[in-house]
């Protein structure tokens, strides 16, 4: 299934589809794509779905929200692709580097990416998003991670490198500016994506190609890190892990550096699960 949240922001509705195109009211079964609903919202729709009880519904015109409702918390991996890591001059990490990104930063896939006050050096960094759909403390192995995962979605985390490099500190300076965190278009659920690891991504700014990869590229893959992170943090329904950002972003650039300014538009995919429509302002 497909989840997508639909509507003004703050105001958005839960809509749901088979992939077949045809969309329906979920609002009958699930108030709203949230913490505390994601994890019964898939069970529950199934057999709305099944039962052919929902009305349908036409998305056309309507702004496209994030998948989720305020997430719980966003947690980052970062340098989770070798020759990413090589172009911002890391060394391979023998575990997961992790830093976290607060709720507020998160809008909907075409809302503006606004580049924040002071800023000089905002960078896009496309990456898959892992939405966990069941309670995940103290896992044994990869595929114990992988089951606690309710679908997938495309995520941008953004960043203000200047910000994050050069004002002391860990990163999360850079990380945390409002609207830096493009989410969706939908959450595809987990069922549909039966291997995370073998997913086309990429981003252009202005229709040029910046971030072309594959997620069979990354140094951990989504199990992992699901497993790695419930030994430092209960991850919880609704939480959203965004795995790392493939070579190409601007900070890796050799001399001058392509940051985005606005009136740039940003574009972000992922194999199977969408697409994002960005345009840069200002705060």
């Amino acid at each position: 299934m497909r989840l997508r949240r639909v509507g003004e922001a703050g105001r958005e509705l839960p809509i749901v589809s088979a992939g077949d195109g045809r969309w329906f009211d979920a609002s009958g079964v699930v108030a709203d794509y949230r913490p505390d609903t994601i994890g019964a919202a898939w069970p529950l729709l199934t057999t709305a779905m099944a039962e052919g009880c929902l009305p349908a519904f036409d998305p056309r015109g309507l702004r496209v929200g994030a998948p989720v409702a305020r997430p719980g918390k966003i947690v980052c991996v970062g340098v989770n692709y070798l020759a990413h890591a090589e172009e911002t001059e890391h060394e391979k990490p023998a575990e997961p580097v992790v830093f976290l990104k607060t709720s507020a930063t998160v809008v909907g896939p075409h809302d503006a990416i606004l580049i924040p006050r002071g800023s000089v050096a905002t960078d896009y960094e496309v990456e898959l998003a892992a939405v966990i759909g069941s309670t995940a403390r103290y896992l044994d192995d990869a595929e114990q991670g992988l089951a606690c995962v309710a679908g997938y979605t495309v995520s941008d985390d953004v960043s203000e490198r200047d910000f994050q490099m050069n004002h002391g500190g860990t990163w999360d300076k850079g990380k945390n500016c409002e609207t830096f965190n493009p989410l969706g278009p939908e959450l595809v659920t987990a069922d549909e994506i039966p291997d995370p690891q073998r997913l086309g991504i990429g981003l252009t700014v202005n229709g040029e190609v910046r971030q072309e990869a594959n997620t069979a590229q990354m140094i951990f893959g989504v199990g992992e890190i699901v497993r790695y992170l419930s030994r430092f943090m209960v991850l919880e329904p609704g939480d959203v892990i965004n795995t790392g950002t493939p070579a190409g972003v601007a900070f890796g650039y050799p001399g001058d550096k392509p940051y985005l300014r606005r009136g740039d538009v940003v574009e972000a995919a992922i194999e199977g699960l969408g697409a994002h429509r960005s345009p840069v302002g200002a705060a």
